[in-house]
């Protein structure tokens, strides 16, 4: 059985799980290597408009696999100081990878998302949780730090820094009522429901514009990461620009609204 599943459960949408239960979906890099992969695929099929990724059974992700690593590819001859930054560089790019994905990528987190599984979920554009997941930031607890794969990047980013400091200090696990209040979730559902909450999302996201969703992504993810709000203010008015002058989708929501019908983007 694959470690990592690709399937189509809507038009459009790509669903990819990761498969291996038994572990809670730990990140062995027999299970990163092949979710890199199905990722990168994904992003260069036209047919893909987003993107779910949720894990097989109870858990999301719990992180590294201490017991079953797996095998890091292209490590022959190296030292082992060499093969530790291989292996960080391989599981540093699954998050990169779903950064530069032209299509959104909504994280379906359906258990605990430990450690490593908690930075994978952070790297997700949109965060739906089951009323049962939580997160925890397990490097402090295990005598390392708390900080990996992008994790202190991205969670003061999400939820504020002094809630990321003291969660990521703590050690604490939070449960998905919480991660809903302060925004690391933007919705925690029941646990039966979260696919079909994902998948609608999902579906919903890929009846718009291509451009036109594949240009707010990157204009988020700049403003995040940009030094002012003059400097983003013309990063976003180009995007509008782009979509306005070089389609008719305006013009086609225009006459859908007045017509009471859903509109044919066609870019």
């Amino acid at each position: 059985m694959p470690f990592v599943l690709v399937s189509q459960p809507r038009p459009h949408v790509t669903l990819i799980t990761l498969n291996r239960p038994e572990r809670m979906n730990a990140m062995a890099f027999d299970v990163m290597v092949p979710l890199r992969e199905a990722l990168e695929d994904a992003g260069r099929d036209n047919g893909t408009r987003a993107v779910v990724l949720t894990g097989a059974g109870r858990g999301f992700c719990s992180g590294a696999d201490l017991e079953s690593p797996g095998r890091i590819p292209g490590i022959e001859g190296l030292t082992v100081s060499s093969i530790a930054l291989r292996s960080m560089e391989l599981l540093d790019d699954v998050v990169r990878t779903m950064r530069r994905l032209h299509q959104p990528v909504i994280a379906a987190i359906n258990g605990p998302a430990i450690g490593g599984g908690f930075c994978l979920g952070l790297a997700a554009d949109v965060r739906l949780a089951a009323d049962t997941a939580y997160f925890r930031a397990a490097g402090i607890t295990n005598g390392l730090t708390a900080s990996e794969l992008g994790l202190s990047y991205l969670l003061p980013r999400a939820i504020g820094s002094s809630r990321a400091f003291e969660i990521m200090l703590s050690g604490r696990d939070v449960d998905a009522a919480e991660a809903e209040r302060v925004g690391l979730v933007s919705r925690a559902v029941p646990g039966a429901e979260l696919l079909d909450a994902a998948c609608d999302l999902a579906e919903r996201v890929a009846g718009f514009s291509r451009p036109g969703v594949e240009l707010t992504k990157r204009t988020l993810w700049a403003g995040l990461d940009a030094a002012s709000l003059e400097a983003h203010m013309g990063h976003e008015g180009l995007a509008q620009l782009f979509v306005r002058l070089t389609t008719r989708n305006f013009e086609e929501a225009i006459a859908a609204r007045k017509e009471g019908r859903a509109p044919d983007f066609r870019d």
